[in-house]
């Protein structure tokens, strides 16, 4: 598998643009420069370094570690008891075509690459979208959604109270992740062009009609949102989602990426799970029951925030986790619990 994603990359980067705009070099650009080079800009989501103690290493701090470095040198209090950004959220690319994201693509990428498997997107190229909260986190959330949708700081702020369960940021720390995320933005060599769009991207022309021509090429090969659609458990626990042959060995890659990032060690969960019988066991009794520990019940419902029990599940969406790859988990736990 690592010798077939090596040899996909090698192809990637023979369709990557290497090319002059008025002699201008974009081989290494951001997406967001190119695009700025043909006009057009997006400066509301650039951060305000105007504002006291606004930096880059703030803003990964509170992604990384769930609190923030003031000038003084001083921490910041904790943004959460339970979670930080990248529980729920990869910090890297995830998906080797970006203009085409698939559960299946993904996971075998994440394996090859040594990412987990998770629930949210990346917040790699977070900047990029024009959308945030898509889909069907209205039903989750409500009106909160609303404010969040087109704003990226009331995402942020969505995230780190409703999702990461934590206090509220203040505007220097909400500028510095937006900071931070600005230095994980796509960049040019992200993108995959066939050789006849290389040649038009390599136009030094200045025209109108040329211009047009590359943004809608560029913008053409990333998606400016990450969708979201909830799935329903099967209504037979035991009989599973109907119509599928599972696979043990991808449930395996699922279990490893995923079950294991937030559970191995209690790292995010109450639940602890290694790769022993006691826990494959414990994870195929409660499977075929409508229990909360099932997993089909915590994968497509999640585990919901308690009074006595902030820390919580995320729920996988179906773009995020296909109901094969359910199915795959569910072989491989009953392979390993014999």
């Amino acid at each position: 598998m690592k010798s077939f994603f090596l040899f996909l990359g090698f192809c990637v980067t023979l369709f990557v643009v290497n090319y002059d705009t008025e002699g201008i070099s974009l081989a290494n650009a951001s997406v967001a420069s190119a695009l700025e080079d043909l006009g057009v800009y997006d400066e509301e989501k650039k951060p305000d370094f105007t504002i006291k103690g606004v930096s880059v290493e703030a803003g990964e701090n509170l992604v990384k570690n769930g609190f923030g470095v003031k000038k003084n040198g001083k921490k910041t209090k904790k943004q959460s008891k339970h979670f930080v950004c990248t529980s729920c959220h990869n910090v890297v690319k995830e998906d080797i075509d970006l203009a085409n994201p698939d559960p299946q693509s993904r996971l075998e990428y994440s394996y090859d690459i040594g990412i987990p498997f998770l629930q949210g997107t990346t917040l790699y190229g977070a900047v990029n979208r024009a959308t945030y909260y898509n889909g069907d986190y209205d039903k989750k959330y409500g009106d909160l959604v609303k404010p969040a949708r087109n704003n990226i700081r009331e995402a942020i702020q969505l995230c780190a109270v409703e999702c990461a369960q934590g206090r509220k940021l203040d505007k220097w720390e909400i500028e510095s992740i937006l900071a931070y995320l600005w230095t994980i933005d796509l960049k040019m060599t992200d993108l995959i062009f066939s050789p006849q769009e290389i040649a038009i991207l390599e136009n030094s022309s200045s025209g109108k009609e040329i211009k047009e021509e590359k943004i809608e090429i560029i913008q053409s090969k990333y998606l400016d949102l990450a969708d979201a659609h909830f799935v329903i458990p099967p209504f037979d626990r035991k009989a599973g989602y109907e119509g599928i042959t599972p696979n043990p060995f991808n449930g395996k890659l699922v279990y490893e990426q995923s079950c294991l990032h937030c559970h191995e060690n209690q790292r995010y969960s109450y639940l602890h799970l290694d790769n022993t019988k006691f826990s494959f066991k414990y994870l195929k009794k409660k499977t075929t029951r409508y229990h909360p520990h099932s997993l089909y019940q915590v994968t497509r419902w999640g585990v919901p925030v308690r009074a006595w029990k902030k820390s919580y599940m995320p729920q996988y969406t179906e773009e995020k986790m296909t109901n094969q790859q359910l199915e795959d988990l569910r072989a491989y736990i009953f392979e390993q619990a014999k």
